[in-house]
């Protein structure tokens, strides 16, 4: 799991790196990309302590995806809120958050991919 959350760790700092340098979008892209770094973390934490069972390590997975994806959606909707409250533009913010969040699903999606091939022999 470590190959995944290095892959994981560089993503968060190159979106957290280019949000600080949003100009006048600064604050909204740091509150965007920064859901999407720590909901990212969290769910290959998740992955780790849960995924690796030896009962159905396939389905715990599909569970902590989809959980994690409504985390997500309330997350994103939480903190566009506050961005707009704000008055800051919600723009830089949808930009910070969805496109991390893309590499981040692929970097997730491989890793369940791993939990899959680990499992022993297949029929």
């Amino acid at each position: 799991m470590t190959r995944y959350t290095m892959l994981t760790a560089l993503v968060a700092t190159a979106a957290l790196g280019l949000s600080l340098a949003a100009g006048q979008g600064r604050r909204s892209a740091l509150v965007g990309a920064g859901i999407s770094s720590l909901t990212a973390f969290v769910s290959l934490a998740a992955f780790a302590l849960f995924g690796r069972r030896r009962d159905r390590p396939m389905q715990r997975a599909l569970a902590i995806f989809v959980a994690m994806f409504l985390l997500r959606l309330l997350l994103v909707a939480a903190g566009l809120v506050a961005v707009v409250r704000s008055g800051d533009s919600a723009v830089p913010f949808v930009i910070a958050f969805f496109v991390p969040y893309f590499a981040f699903t692929a970097i997730e999606g491989a890793a369940v991919q791993a939990l899959g091939r680990g499992t022993g022999k297949t029929a």
